[in-house]
């Protein structure tokens, strides 16, 4: 999986070297073709959080064009979900916290990862697909 996520952000990290700045039209082009192409991975990170009422609302796509981080990016907001990121595993697992906001009260509890599995499980396809994209666009606009 790791080789094909390289694939991909080689892929973006070659346009942009190659092309500079993106042109606008070709940004225009490529921003839905990438969201377009990371929807199987938000669809399944927000079925695998469907236990909780606020994080599958939370959980969006995002493109970058950046020189050193270009990409599609899944985020969950903070401000929407703040129980995300514990339940993601990434404060630890098990996590703790107060009962209620009574500090005096901690209880440890199980994490419960919506979206790295979703990208463990869908992410090599995915990634696969917006090289493959990407290569497709950049062609069209004299990428070579």
């Amino acid at each position: 999986m790791i080789d094909v996520k390289l694939d991909a952000t080689r892929a973006i990290r070659k346009l942009t070297r190659d092309l500079g700045k993106i042109p606008p039209d070709l940004r225009k082009e490529l921003r839905p073709a990438l969201k377009r192409g990371a929807e199987p991975v938000l669809s399944q990170a927000r079925a695998n959080a469907s236990w909780s009422s606020r994080i599958p609302r939370a959980t969006r796509i995002t493109t970058k064009f950046a020189k050193r981080r270009g990409g599609v990016v899944i985020v969950t907001s903070a401000k929407r979900a703040p129980h995300a990121r514990p339940f993601e595993g990434i404060s630890g697992d098990p996590f703790r916290h107060p009962v209620f906001g009574n500090r005096d009260v901690w209880v440890a509890q199980k994490a419960r990862p919506f979206l790295f599995d979703a990208v463990e499980e869908k992410g090599e396809a995915v990634t696969k697909e917006l090289a493959d994209t990407i290569v497709q666009i950049g062609r069209r606009h004299g990428w070579k």
